[in-house]
């Protein structure tokens, strides 16, 4: 095995981004050393994408915000199916991780009076998403690189080289995370990657790996999520016995650019809605006061007049139904459209320009101008832009423990951000994002470290043999056979049209039971699935490394709601149009049993009083059933 590069660390981190990033820091100021994948080119993660802000209860803006606030908005944006300890800790930890990321040197928009600023968004009772302009995701990655630089330099200062403590393995992507010992005793070994560059491979021997691989959009044809999201962290997680929950969960973020076609799918900043931006059909009129919610009419308003006002005096008014929670808008709008009430392209109007000045708009929506100006020839300053639904994010992923983000019955592998699963319930608030990455990144590598130092498990990591890394390259470089006869990509869009079509916005039971369908018809496919040429920079290689895991990943999130029959968050069934809340009660969980899929219902932790007391026993009555209600004494 000479010809494979050879490393050890104490931690292995799977993912570039937000999450990832937060997770090695933490590692590495816990003494340990840290190897960080990154599929993509370093500081290209999809987290600068997550544009509007960071949802954090500063009370900068709005004196009444507290984590208490918080945790009741990101419950009811679930619709109560949140593990609610990982609920609670994100609210309380969130504004430490912001003032802690201002201290690494990101420069955030100010108040009047020098505070952080924080601006309104969807289901968000206060403003309180703290930003820098509409390049948040861009400033967060900016200054957590930087982070690492700084650890590297000190490193360099104590140890005599930059990568003594951490190594940045860039456009390095893992095909396998290694597991060792039988049973209880089962643990993490390591993993096997390539250099995307070169073809060559990378085997690295580790006792922990934390999965911060983010999530499945481009399983979707239309989506805001870049090339890398082909959900391969999911897949590993289940491959080395992990389980994932709420894959039905899949959130269309309402508003994309729906033209020209080249750039359909790319996102639009719930900032624009955030800072006053209106959704008109081809009417001209304000639809969504005619979709709200009967568990969410007493926050909204119910006329122009009220959600106007609102942006200026905000204790004495109710919200625009615009801030509604993002499943909630995408599916007005999807309504209207089908209603024959859309826009030229097949999206519905929004207009920030009446209402901010040529200048405001450009302060704080910089990139929103320029993606419109270049890609569109639309100036948002003058004219309103056309927008739709896209893939943005999955609320389903990884089942973790809510404290350590160690993965449920495997030890020594974490899993943080958009890949762990239970914070968003049913539905993710806008904002609530990069708070996730930045808490549980941090706790992913605060207990990997704690994991690796744990004396009993010292001395159980074994490494890796020269059989099971030759096994792995192996069937890395199956793509290469002359045998083969599949295009790769050929069989993602394929697969991206069936989930598009038949799992996406709005779903129904004979045509999720056609998906499946479709999908077992594309299993062999995949297993033919060839690369043409050398091992050097070949994107079709690549992917048929990929699809395997993408069709795992499809798989579960079609399975997953076809069994759930009610409609909930980012999960609606035509045949099902209604929230039950027996249905409530459970998660579903995805794992593999004898290398198939296995769909089980697992009841979710009771909410304590300290936390139930919290809400108001009226609004309670809309999600819980009364044997619930009573056993908490809220009925």
């Amino acid at each position: 095995m000479s010809d494979i590069e050879r490393y050890s660390f104490d931690v292995v981190v799977i993912g570039a981004g937000g999450a990832g990033l937060r997770a090695a820091i933490a590692a590495r100021e816990a003494g340990k050393t840290v190897a960080v994948m990154s599929k993509s080119l370093f500081g290209k993660a999809h987290t600068v994408m997550a544009e509007g802000g960071i949802a954090a209860s500063m009370a900068n803006v709005n004196k009444n915000d507290g984590w208490n606030v918080h945790f009741r908005d990101t419950m009811r944006g679930g619709k109560f199916l949140n593990q609610y300890r990982m609920a609670e800790l994100h609210a309380k930890e969130a504004p430490e991780r912001v003032w802690e990321l201002e201290t690494y040197g990101a420069l955030f928009d100010r108040t009047p009076d020098g505070k952080i600023s924080q601006r309104n968004f969807g289901g968000h009772e206060y403003p309180r998403l703290a930003h820098v302009g509409d390049r948040t995701g861009l400033e967060m990655i900016r200054t957590l690189q930087q982070k690492i630089v700084q650890l590297q330099q000190k490193d360099k200062k104590e140890l005599g080289d930059y990568e003594a403590g951490i190594k940045v393995f860039a456009e390095c992507s893992v095909t396998e995370i290694f597991m060792h010992g039988e049973g209880d005793d089962r643990r993490a070994a390591g993993v096997l990657a390539y250099w995307r560059p070169s073809g060559a491979f990378v085997a690295i021997d580790a006792p922990a790996v934390v999965i911060a691989t983010g999530g499945i959009g481009k399983s979707f044809k239309v989506t805001s999520n870049s090339w890398e999201y082909t959900g391969d962290g999911h897949a590993m997680a289940m491959l080395v016995g992990g389980a994932l929950i709420n894959m039905e969960f899949v959130q269309f973020h309402p508003t994309g650019m729906v033209w020209p076609p080249s750039v359909k799918g790319l996102l639009v900043t719930e900032s624009v809605r955030g800072d006053g931006g209106v959704l008109t059909n081809s009417e001209g009129r304000r639809f969504m006061f005619d979709y709200i919610p009967d568990v969410f009419k007493a926050q909204y308003a119910k006329t122009e007049e009220e959600a106007d006002r609102w942006y200026t005096d905000p204790d004495n008014n109710k919200r625009p139904p615009e801030l509604l929670p993002r499943d909630e808008v995408a599916r007005a709008i999807n309504s209207e459209v089908k209603a024959g009430r859309g826009s030229p392209h097949g999206g519905v109007f929004l207009d920030v320009s009446k209402r901010l000045p040529a200048d405001v708009i450009k302060a704080k929506l910089p990139s929103m101008w320029h993606q419109f100006k270049e890609l569109a020839d639309v100036d948002i300053t003058l004219e309103p832009m056309e927008v739709g639904p896209t893939c943005h994010y999955v609320m389903g992923g990884v089942e973790v423990d809510a404290d350590t983000q160690e993965l449920i019955g495997v030890k020594g592998i974490y899993a943080a951000g958009e890949a762990g699963g239970g914070l968003h319930g049913s539905n993710r608030l806008g904002g609530n994002s990069l708070s996730d990455l930045l808490v549980f990144g941090r706790r992913a590598g605060i207990y990997a470290a704690e994991y690796v130092s744990d004396a009993k498990n010292a001395g159980k990591a074994t490494p890796l043999t020269d059989a099971e890394i030759a096994a792995a390259s192996a069937w890395a470089l199956e793509p290469f056979d002359a045998s083969r006869d599949e295009n790769p990509f050929t069989i993602q869009a394929e697969l991206q049209m069936i989930m598009n079509d038949l799992v996406g916005i709005i779903r129904d039971g004979d045509e999720m039971r056609d998906a499946l369908a479709k999908i077992d018809a594309l299993k062999p496919r995949i297993a033919r699935a060839k690369a043409s040429g050398g091992r050097e920079y070949n994107p079709g290689w690549h992917l048929a490394l990929d699809l395997p895991k993408q069709i795992l990943v499809s798989e579960c999130i079609a399975r997953a709601a076809l069994t759930r029959e009610e409609s909930r968050g980012g999960h609606t069934r035509n045949d099902f149009p209604k929230m039950d809340p027996e249905w409530r009660k459970v998660n579903l969980v995805c794992s593999l049993k004898d290398g198939k899929l296995e769909i089980t219902k697992k009841a979710l932790p009771g909410i304590p009083q300290e936390l139930i007391s919290l809400f108001d026993p009226e609004e309670l009555k809309k999600y819980m059933t009364i044997e619930e209600l009573n056993a908490v004494g809220m009925a």
